[in-house]
């Protein structure tokens, strides 16, 4: 009984979180017929800025780590953001029913990072004396950054796909289809070399695409520069605003597609519920594997574990909004916000004690 009402207890405070709380609120001006818009291009520019200071945040705490001692579990936190959006592809995007952008976009957001989640987890850490290393700031950007480009490089090249299976369907009912000399059907190579090339293209757009461009020129500067005085006069009393404004549109968008998820809400649900105890344990499998090569501490390996326990509430929504407009924001936002990070922060203790069996802490 204890135990439904700490859950209930979280999932309410989640809703009064900004993130949710501003999602529901532009749902309920869409359900509500309002007429509340923002201009296209005030969006863009919102976006920009929003992930401008995400990427400096993240390229700060990187400069500021002992890089020999951060290159291990960098590597890892990378590894398992990959990991989350691949295993994804195995299950929610098998779904019937359930678009697979959509599933690409709700991995990528389950395999990137949440700071709310990381900073609470360090909270219980402080509290019960356990140490861990100070660099564990700087290893979300590894894990953020590589989950959201893994999720937008599938979910295009599953657009790219189904464009050119309609595209080929359309020539063939249209009787157009031309065969090659002397009746020998196509070459495998040249399919295999265009198939390479429109990975290559699609890989490309996206690295160069604006928001996966200011996420990490913002990374960039924030690593090999000293933008610290732009960044609290300017980025840092804006962050909070802007994104709630963000949220309130793609509280609209959720609201005219939520009848999209009706027939595999379960889905959603199952997912929303499990993925995170299930990346949190590859998470601590990883942080096991960096402990046995470099002596990385039990705190760290438990703060790993709830790094990939997270899913992103901050770089996730805009990056995915702006690189994939197609996917559904009722189904990425709310399975991860909704569900997501109340089972996340309560797995903490798991992690904790999992760490004091194995390692000892």
């Amino acid at each position: 009984m204890d135990s439904l009402l700490t859950i209930a207890s979280t999932l309410a405070d989640q809703l009064q979180k900004p993130t949710l709380a501003f999602l529901i609120g532009g749902m309920l001006l869409a359900a509500l017929g309002s007429r509340f818009a923002i201009p296209e291009p005030v969006y863009k520019f919102i976006v920009i800025l929003l992930l401008l200071k995400v990427g400096l945040g993240a390229g700060m705490s990187v400069r500021d780590a002992n890089l020999t001692e951060l290159l291990i579990p960098a590597l890892g936190a990378a590894a398992v953001g990959v990991a989350i959006v691949l295993l994804g592809t195995l299950t929610l995007a098998k779904w019937r029913g359930v678009s697979e952008v959509d599933a690409l976009a709700t991995a990528g957001l389950f395999g990137a990072v949440s700071a709310s989640t990381l900073a609470a987890g360090m909270t219980v850490l402080d509290d019960s004396g356990i140490y861990y290393e100070g660099f564990i700031g700087a290893l979300y950007p590894f894990m953020d950054i590589a989950a959201l480009v893994t999720a937008i490089v599938l979910a295009k090249l599953s657009l790219a796909r189904r464009a050119a299976s309609t595209a080929n369907s359309t020539t063939a009912s249209g009787g157009t289809l031309a065969l090659g000399g002397g009746g020998r059907g196509p070459s495998l190579a040249p399919r295999s070399d265009a198939a390479q090339g429109m990975v290559k293209a699609i890989a490309l757009d996206t690295f160069r695409s604006p928001a996966i461009s200011a996420l990490l020129v913002g990374l960039a500067i924030g690593t090999f520069a000293q933008p610290d005085s732009v960044y609290t006069s300017f980025y840092e009393p804006l962050f909070r605003g802007l994104l709630s404004i963000l949220m309130l549109i793609m509280g609209m968008e959720a609201w005219a597609r939520l009848s999209e998820l009706r027939r595999v809400a379960h889905a959603y649900i199952l997912y929303g519920l499990t993925a995170p105890l299930l990346h949190g344990l590859l998470g601590f499998g990883v942080g096991l594997a960096a402990h046995a090569l470099t002596g990385f501490s039990a705190g760290g390996v438990v703060l790993l574990a709830v790094m990939a326990a997270s899913s992103s509430d901050i770089s996730g929504p805009p990056t995915l909004r702006a690189s994939l407009p197609e996917a559904n924001a009722s189904a990425y936002v709310g399975t991860s916000t909704g569900l997501g990070t109340p089972v996340a922060i309560l797995s903490i203790p798991l992690f904790m004690a999992l760490a004091e069996i194995i390692i000892g802490t």
